[in-house]
């Protein structure tokens, strides 16, 4: 069994940084969404599919490690995939590098936990209703193929 990752791409503009050319660490965080949404959408899942059935993905734990700063104008790479742990909980790993180089050098490690809410009742749910349960065990098979 091995565990695959999705891969998401990025350069380093004006904006992502302060003003010492730095990443602004938000940013991070938002490259880590970004990877994450693209991830779902290459596996023919979009996000915004799961909030017109009426459930939403908030944010209930966000870690970060920071090893090294990426710079502006750098290539970077986020690395995401999904913790198996068969729970209606979804961990997303995340390694973030810096890519501008031939060598590849780790910048971020991070994990973001994510909970199911019908939007409606504003309540996490404990089970995935039948018709999202298919979309959650295609995730599953994904990253351990």
């Amino acid at each position: 069994m091995t565990n695959r990752w999705f891969d998401y791409g990025f350069r380093v503009q004006p904006h992502h940084t302060d003003y010492g050319g730095i990443v602004w660490h938000g940013t991070y965080v938002q490259w880590m969404e970004a990877a994450r949404v693209e991830c779902l959408r290459a596996l023919e899942f979009a996000f915004e599919d799961f909030v017109k059935a009426g459930y939403d993905l908030p944010v209930i734990d966000l870690q970060l490690r920071y090893h090294q700063p990426l710079i502006l104008g750098a290539k970077g790479l986020v690395r995401t995939r999904l913790d198996i742990q068969r729970s209606v909980r979804l961990n997303w790993l995340y390694e973030i590098y810096d890519t501008t180089e031939d060598a590849q050098k780790l910048c971020i490690t991070g994990q973001v936990l994510l909970v199911p809410i019908d939007i409606s009742k504003r309540k996490i749910v404990r089970r995935l209703p039948p018709e999202l349960q298919p979309m959650l065990d295609s995730l599953y098979q994904y990253f351990v193929d």
